[in-house]
């Protein structure tokens, strides 16, 4: 089992605002570093019977309100895709986990209710058991049933910059 959750992230809310630094931490840590090691271990878990990569993901994966940090995320969820797609053959199984907060040192400074880090193992670990492809929690699956919308829905505050 190889579990990817590296997370790097900023204040800074605004993409544009991102320091090139910021902005290259965050590519690796948050994107690059998890496929890295996927690539490196493939061989081995496809080895391997009942083998498992977990990528962890965010819930702003798929919001748009993290600036740089939500756009590595929503990169990794496109890379979790095509390992899954890649991976299936030799039978390795890739879960991608999307959560808002985990009550960890990450999460401190956050606003707002957080997920108990034993209520996330459980989580990931069922969907795993489970054959399951994605492990969420409910701020994460309303998000991404939301996708589908309008983009004005999703981002209301683009009709504010309309007037």
């Amino acid at each position: 089992m190889l579990i990817n959750n590296a997370g790097a992230s900023v204040a800074s809310a605004g993409i544009l605002t991102h320091t090139d630094a910021e902005i290259r931490t965050n590519v690796e840590t948050n994107f690059l570093g998890p496929l890295f090691l996927a690539r490196a271990f493939a061989p081995i878990l496809s080895a391997n019977d009942e083998s498992v990569i977990i990528d962890f993901h965010s819930a702003v994966s798929w919001y748009a309100v993290g600036g740089i940090y939500s756009a590595t995320k929503a990169a990794l969820w496109s890379a979790t895709n095509s390992l899954r797609l890649e991976l299936a053959p030799a039978r390795v199984h890739v879960v991608g986990v999307h959560v808002e907060y985990v009550d960890t040192a990450m999460a401190a400074q956050a606003a707002g209710p957080k997920m108990d880090p034993a209520d996330l193992v459980r989580t990931v670990m069922d969907a795993v058991e489970a054959g399951e492809y994605e492990g969420s929690d409910e701020t994460s699956v309303r998000l991404k049933a939301g996708l589908s919308s309008p983009i004005g829905a999703i981002y209301p505050q683009l009709a504010l910059n309309k007037a």
